[in-house]
C-alpha cells in the first residue's frame, strides 16, 4: 500500500561530537537515551527498559470463513503506522490505519499513557484506504513532543503489539507478527531485494536520505545511530511501518551543509552493509 512518506517526521536534531560544541557522542553497541532538556541531545549509557513497552498476551485467532468460502472480510488490509513530527510543532502525531477494522483504539491510548505520554488530541478520518486514527502525543513530564528515538520505537512497538492483540489477523501482515503474534507472516522479505537507499539534495543546507527495508524491532533507533556514527547529523526524519516493510526519510547534513557526493556514497554503502550483512553466530569465531 502506497503511503505518502511526507506524512511523518521524527523531529530529531542529532549532531556528532566535535570539540564539545555538539553533545551527541555515539557509543558502540549501546542503544541510547537522549536528554531533551539540554540545547542539543546528549547520549547516555542507558536504555529504555523493555518493561516500558506494554506487552499484552496473545489473542485467539479470528476466522471469518463461512461455508468453506473466503468472505470479503477475510481480505486483510495492510497495517500502517506513521510517526509524524512535521504536522504539529508541539506534539508527536501518530497515525494508524488497518482498513476499516479499527475501532476507537482506547486500549492503544491507554498503552501509550503507560509509556509516560499524554494523548492530547485524537481524531478519525476516512478515505479510500480506510479509517485513519490520529493521536497527538506529548511527554507527560515536559508537555513536549517526543524526540528520543528509543521512546519513538517503543511507541511503534506498543501500537503494533496492541494491533496484533486485538486484531490477530494483522499478525500475518506484519514483520513483527513473528515476535508478537499468534501467526507469523507467511512470506519472508528478502532484505537484499527489499533494501533501497537514496540520497538527494534538499537545498544548500541539508540532504534527504530515503531508506526502505525489511522491518524488525529496534530498526528506527539503529538507523539513527548508523547515520550519526559516521558523523552525519540527523536534523529531522520520518518513519512508516507498512506491513512487512519499514520506510524512513531523514533530513541530514554535514557541518551544517548538504552532503557532498562522495559522502553520500559513504552513507549509502555504510547503511546498506548494516542492513543487509548476514548475521554470524558467535560460536563460529
Amino acid at each position: 500500500m502506497a503511503v505518502a512518506m511526507a506524512a511523518c517526521s521524527l523531529g530529531l536534531h542529532l549532531t556528532p561530537d566535535n570539540n564539545n560544541n555538539n553533545c551527541f557522542a555515539p557509543i558502540l553497541k549501546t542503544t541510547s537515551f537522549y536528554d531533551t532538556n539540554k540545547p542539543c541531545l546528549t547520549l547516555h549509557k542507558t536504555r529504555l527498559s523493555s518493561s516500558a513497552i506494554t506487552v499484552i498476551p496473545r489473542a485467539t485467532a479470528v476466522s471469518n470463513v463461512e461455508d468453506g468460502n473466503q468472505s470479503v472480510a477475510d481480505i486483510v488490509p495492510t497495517p500502517v503506522v506513521i510517526i509524524d513530527q512535521d504536522s504539529d510543532p508541539d506534539a508527536t502525531v501518530v497515525e494508524i490505519t488497518f482498513g476499516d477494522r479499527l475501532g476507537a483504539l482506547l486500549d492503544t491510548m491507554n498503552a501509550l499513557k503507560n509509556l509516560g505520554l499524554n494523548v492530547v488530541k485524537a481524531n478519525v478520518y476516512l478515505d479510500s484506504s480506510g479509517k485513519h486514527n490520529k493521536f497527538s502525543i506529548t511527554k507527560a513530564d515536559t508537555g513536549r513532543k517526543v524526540e528520543d528515538p528509543e521512546l519513538l520505537e517503543a511507541i511503534r512497538l506498543t501500537i503494533l503489539n496492541n494491533m496484533i492483540t486485538y486484531h490477530p489477523e494483522s499478525s500475518e501482515q506484519l514483520a513483527l507478527g513473528a515476535a508478537f503474534g499468534l501467526v507469523p507472516p507467511k512470506e519472508q522479505v528478502d532484505v537484499d531485494i527489499a533494501t533501497h537507499l537514496t540520497v538527494t539534495d534538499d537545498g544548500l543546507e541539508r540532504s534527504l536520505f530515503y531508506v526502505e527495508t525489511a522491518d524488525r524491532p529496534g530498526l528506527l533507533v539503529d538507523l539513527v545511530k548508523g547515520i550519526t556514527d559516521i558523523n552525519i547529523a540527523v536534523e529531522s526524519g520520518e518513519f512508516d511501518t507498512e506491513g512487512l516493510l519499514a520506510k524512513a526519510k531523514f533530513h541530514v547534513s554535514y557541518n551544517g551543509k548538504a552532503i557532498i557526493k562522495p559522502l553520500q556514497q559513504v552513507l549509502v554503502n555504510s547503511l546498506r552493509y548494516f542492513l543487509t550483512r548476514p548475521s554470524t553466530e558467535e560460536s563460529s569465531f
